[in-house]
C-alpha cells in the first residue's frame, strides 16, 4: 500500500523569459510585463519566443557546457538552485537518496537537427565527423542524468515523457516516488529546449498554430479574441519535494503542501483537446485532494493562446467551477510563452507566491475578449488582490496526443 504521508515543496529553482529566480520572475507578473521577445530561427527568420538568459557557467565549465545539451544545463542550473533555496547541503545528504525527477516535452531534437546540418552542408556522409556526444545527449534521459552527473547523486534519475503536461507530471513523480519511499529527497519538475529547435516551429507553422504578430512581446494573447497560436519558450522549473516529517525535522521552510493529483487520456485526437476528459481530470484531481470545486482560490490555466484549444479548456473550467465569486482563474503564457516541458512547474512557480501576498497575476494581451473564453473569475490585465488571501491552488497542464494533468496544493499550515 502507497504511504499517504503528507508532502511539501521546500525549494525551487527556476529560469524563465522573465527572470531567473523566483522573486523576480513574480514582479513581472504582478507588473504585467511580457518576456517575450523576437527570435532568430533557423530557415524561419525572426520570430516571438520566450528566451531564457542564465548563467550557464555559473554550475558549469565552459567544456561541460559544450559536451552537454540546453536541456541539460537548464535542468543543473534550476537543481542546483532549488537545494540552495531549500537550505540543503548535498555534503549532508546521502546521494543514493536524492531522486531526480524530470518533465520533458521532447528531447534530442536540438542536437539532431544541428549534426545533420552540420553533416550534409560540409561532410556528407562520412560519420567520422560525426560528434560521438551525440548518443548520449539524444537519450530520452538526458536532462535528469546531467543533473546527477554534474551533482554526483547516485539515486534513481529518469524523464517523464509526457508532451505538455510533463511539468506536472514531474512533480506527480516525484510526490509518488517519496511516498513509495524510494527516496527521501525529490528534484521534480520539467525542463525545455524548444526554441533551439526549427522542427518545433516549423510543425507549429505548418499545423498554423505559430502565433504572430508586429509585437512580439503581444503575440502570446490566450482567450483574446485575435489570438492565432503558441509562442515557443525555453525553461526550467525544478522543486525540492520531501515528506512532511523529514522537512519538520530540519526545520525546513515550507512552500506549499502538495495536496492531490490527476493524470489521464483524451483518447481521441492527436492535437485537438477534449474538454470532457480535462473536465474529468480536474475534477479526479478534487476528489484525490478531497476538496470541492467552492474551495478552491485560484486556477492556473493551461491555455496555450491556439484558437481551437482555448475554449475546450475554457468548456472544462466551466463546467467545474461554473460562475464562482471565489475562484479566480489566470494564465502565464501570456507573460512567457509556452514552456512545453517545463510549463506547468513554472506556471505554478508563478503563482506559489500568492499563498503569501493574496494577490492573483492576470492574463495579459486580452484587449478583447473572446465570448468563447468569457470565464467568470478571469483576471484580465491587471493583478488583483483576492478577497480572503489565496489557501488552495489547482493547476491545469495539458499536452498532445491527449495527455492531461492536473495538481493541487495548499498553503502551508501546519
Amino acid at each position: 500500500m502507497v504511504d499517504k504521508e503528507r508532502i511539501v515543496i521546500t525549494g525551487l529553482g527556476l529560469t524563465c523569459p522573465l527572470g531567473n529566480d523566483l522573486p523576480t520572475f513574480r514582479n513581472g507578473l504582478l507588473e504585467a510585463r511580457s518576456g517575450v521577445r523576437s527570435f532568430s530561427v533557423r530557415n524561419m527568420g525572426e520570430q516571438p519566443a520566450g528566451v531564457c538568459d542564465f548563467e550557464q557557467t555559473k554550475y558549469q565549465k565552459r567544456k561541460e557546457v559544450r559536451v552537454g545539451t540546453r536541456a541539460g544545463g537548464i535542468g543543473i542550473y534550476c537543481a542546483r538552485e532549488a537545494l540552495k533555496n531549500a537550505g540543503l547541503d548535498l555534503s549532508e545528504i546521502n546521494p543514493s537518496s536524492v531522486g531526480v525527477y524530470l518533465g520533458i516535452t521532447e528531447h534530442g531534437n536540438v542536437e539532431t537537427e544541428t549534426e545533420v546540418c552540420q553533416q550534409f552542408d560540409h561532410y556528407e556522409q562520412d560519420v567520422k565527423y560525426w560528434t560521438h556526444h551525440h548518443n548520449p545527449r539524444t537519450v530520452a534521459n538526458n536532462p535528469a542524468g546531467e543533473i546527477t552527473v554534474n551533482l554526483g547523486l547516485t539515486g534513481p534519475h529518469y524523464t517523464v515523457g509526457a508532451a505538455c503536461a510533463a511539468g506536472n507530471a514531474g512533480i506527480i513523480q516525484g510526490v509518488q516516488m517519496l511516498r513509495l519511499r524510494e527516496c527521501k529527497v525529490a528534484l521534480a519538475g520539467g525542463v525545455s529546449e524548444s526554441i533551439r529547435a526549427y522542427g518545433i516551429f516549423a510543425g507549429f507553422k505548418s499545423q498554423g498554430a505559430l502565433a504572430s504578430h508586429s509585437d512580439p512581446k503581444k503575440a502570446s494573447r490566450p482567450f483574446d479574441k485575435e489570438r492565432n497560436g503558441i509562442v515557443v519558450s525555453e525553461g526550467g522549473c525544478i522543486y525540492v519535494l520531501e515528506r512532511l516529517s523529514d522537512a519538520m525535522a530540519r526545520r525546513a521552510n515550507i512552500l506549499a503542501e502538495i495536496m492531490g493529483y490527476r493524470i489521464n487520456s483524451d483518447g481521441t485526437d492527436y492535437v485537438l483537446p477534449n474538454p470532457e476528459r480535462q473536465e474529468e481530470c480536474i475534477r479526479q484531481a478534487l476528489k484525490n485532494a478531497e476538496v470541492t470545486p467552492s474551495m478552491i482560490d485560484l486556477v492556473s490555466s493551461h491555455a496555450t493562446s491556439t484558437p481551437q484549444g482555448d475554449p475546450q479548456e475554457c468548456k472544462a473550467l466551466e463546467n467545474v467551477f461554473g460562475i464562482s465569486e471565489n475562484t479566480c482563474i489566470n494564465n502565464t503564457k501570456s507573460f512567457i510563452g509556452h514552456s512545453m516541458g517545463a510549463a506547468g512547474a513554472l506556471e505554478l512557480a508563478g503563482n506559489l507566491p500568492s499563498f503569501g501576498d493574496g494577490m492573483v497575476h492576470a492574463t495579459i494581451n486580452i484587449d478583447e475578449l473572446d465570448p468563447t473564453c468569457s470565464l467568470s473569475g478571469l483576471v484580465m490585465n491587471e493583478a488583483k488582490q483576492k478577497r480572503g488571501g489565496i489557501n488552495i491552488i489547482l493547476n491545469n497542464s495539458f499536452g498532445m496526443l491527449g495527455i492531461n494533468s492536473v495538481l493541487i496544493l495548499k498553503k502551508f499550515s501546519g
